[in-house]
């Protein structure tokens, strides 16, 4: 079965283009390296719960939106390889402190696929 990165980070509002632009950069990396899949989502019905929700989770800011992205494997073995060679690629070298976003309220994980449909 599929393995799958799953990305959730606050996005400003007023600096979606510019993190689209490098979303769009980073999937055709991601997909040169052999990822199966890219995704890069922006929050549109997106409901606020009562203890928990996609804002809560990213304490999100006033002016900030929600993106929701993930990229897609073979399995745990591929996305090590393809993370790797995606990690050494010189066109994701960037300046931590200048991204289009609070990297420190991204969450991230690796998830086992336990369905497919």
């Amino acid at each position: 079965m599929a393995y799958v990165d799953g990305f959730i980070l606050p996005v400003p509002e007023a600096n979606l283009d510019a993190y689209k632009k490098d979303a769009k950069r980073a999937g055709k990396v991601w997909i040169k390296h052999g990822a199966l899949q890219y995704w890069e989502s922006v929050a549109d019905d997106v409901p606020a719960g009562k203890s928990t929700d996609f804002y809560k989770a990213v304490k999100r800011k006033d002016g900030e939106t929600v993106v929701f992205a993930f990229a897609v494997y073979k399995n745990r073995k591929h996305r090590d390889e393809v993370m790797k060679k995606v990690m050494a690629d010189p066109r994701l070298k960037c300046d931590m402190a200048n991204m289009p976003f609070d990297t420190k309220r991204m969450i991230f994980g690796g998830f086992k696929t336990m369905l497919e449909m």
